[in-house]
């Protein structure tokens, strides 16, 4: 089979998804790495195409020769251009993008959901993504403004995951927090000032369901008016000296807690 080189249209096509404009105007990202595509293949509908060096080719054969899904061979040097690591895997899969609309769960709110508001960090929106999957949550909402999901740091981060949730990308928040409110669920913005602690959340029966978790930006929180539409604003109580908490350990927190809770 003749290798596809950087050059080659397939290729130059793939390329344009390490870009949100090129993502959201083709309807379709990538997964790089074996897990990715992985789980990627678990829903083979959703895959056009795996591209592959020869040397990943040889290493996931067992991957790759169980799939109905066309495998390209390519260079290493296409592949590393179809990567945004510095260390490319060589495997790469080409899926169609996830998207739900947010009405697909606001009318009948999973027992737990998250919703993030201006989340910059990709690695941060790929790490909510995998705790929330691990957690049981049923949706992760990214509202504008912030990283998106499907962007290579976000894929790897999530380790798969984005493949188990609902992802709800550019919905405006404050209706969906009204919608869910309407619903029966109960809204909670995780605030490092809140006015009740986890524990007491907990205690007092807030966590039972359904539940959906606002996290906001890594820097400013969750927003002024956004936290005001909650049902509360929740700290984690902290005995050591730390400052504050990375928004993503935060997350796996609340969201840990909740699981819990809801057992």
């Amino acid at each position: 089979m003749e290798l596809l080189t950087e050059r080659s249209a397939r290729v130059a096509a793939a390329r344009k998804l390490t870009r949100r404009s090129g993502r959201d105007a083709a309807g379709l990202f990538l997964a790089e790495g074996r897990q990715a595509v992985v789980e990627a293949l678990a829903d083979a509908d959703g895959v056009r195409e795996v591209f592959a060096t020869e040397a990943a080719a040889r290493a996931h054969a067992d991957l790759l020769a169980g799939t109905a899904v066309p495998v390209r061979l390519v260079t290493e040097k296409a592949a590393a251009g179809l990567s945004e690591t510095v260390t490319p895997q060589g495997l790469v899969a080409v899926c169609a993008l996830r998207d739900v609309p947010a009405s697909a769960f606001t009318t009948q709110p999973p027992r737990l959901a998250v919703a993030l508001a201006e989340l910059a960090d990709p690695g941060n929106a790929g790490t909510v993504l995998r705790t929330a999957d691990a957690c049981g949550a049923g949706a992760v909402v990214f509202g504008a403004g912030s990283a998106d999901p499907y962007g290579g740091k976000a894929v790897r981060a999530s380790a798969g995951s984005l493949f188990h949730v609902d992802v709800v990308r550019g919905a405006p928040l404050l209706p969906l927090i009204a919608a869910v409110q309407q619903a029966g669920g109960t809204v909670l913005a995780a605030d490092g000032g809140g006015e009740v602690a986890l524990d007491e959340a907990a205690r007092d029966a807030r966590l039972t369901g359904p539940v959906l978790w606002l996290f906001g930006n890594e820097a400013r929180g969750v927003p002024a008016e956004l936290a005001a539409a909650a049902d509360a604003r929740v700290r984690i109580p902290m005995r050591g000296r730390a400052e504050s908490l990375n928004l993503a350990a935060a997350a796996a927190i609340c969201l840990y807690t909740t699981q819990l809770a809801q057992r």
